[in-house]
C-alpha cells in the first residue's frame, strides 16, 4: 500500500498583553508563531515603517533565492499600504531551508 504523510501547519495569534489591547495605542503588537514539519516560527507585528527582518536580516537577503519568493507572496497579497505601516520581526528555529520558508 501506499503511505500518506500528513504535514501539520498551526498559527496561534494573541494580543502581547491584554492592557495593550485594551488601549489600543500607537505601539500595538501582536505575537504568533506557526509550525511546519519540525521548523518552528515566532512573528512580532507591531506599528511601524514597513522593516521586514528574517532572523535579525532584511528579507531580502534570504537564501536560496527560489525561496525568497515564497517568503515576499503574504506580503504580495497584503499591498504596499498595508505593509508599510507595520514592523514584522520573524524568528525562525529548526529543520531546513524548506521548512522555516
Amino acid at each position: 500500500g501506499s503511505s500518506v504523510v500528513k504535514q501539520r501547519t498551526s498559527v496561534v495569534a494573541r494580543p502581547v498583553s491584554r492592557k495593550m489591547a485594551e488601549n489600543a495605542t500607537k505601539n500595538e503588537k501582536v505575537q504568533c508563531f506557526g509550525r511546519k514539519k519540525t521548523s518552528v516560527a515566532v512573528a512580532l507585528v507591531r506599528t511601524g515603517t514597513g522593516q521586514i527582518r528574517l532572523n535579525g536580516c532584511p528579507i531580502h537577503t534570504v537564501k536560496p533565492d527560489i525561496l525568497r519568493v515564497k517568503v515576499y507572496e503574504p506580503l504580495l497579497l497584503l499591498g504596499k499600504d498595508r505593509c508599510s505601516k507595520v514592523d514584522i520581526r520573524l524568528r525562525v528555529k529548526g529543520g531546513g531551508f524548506t521548512g522555516q520558508v
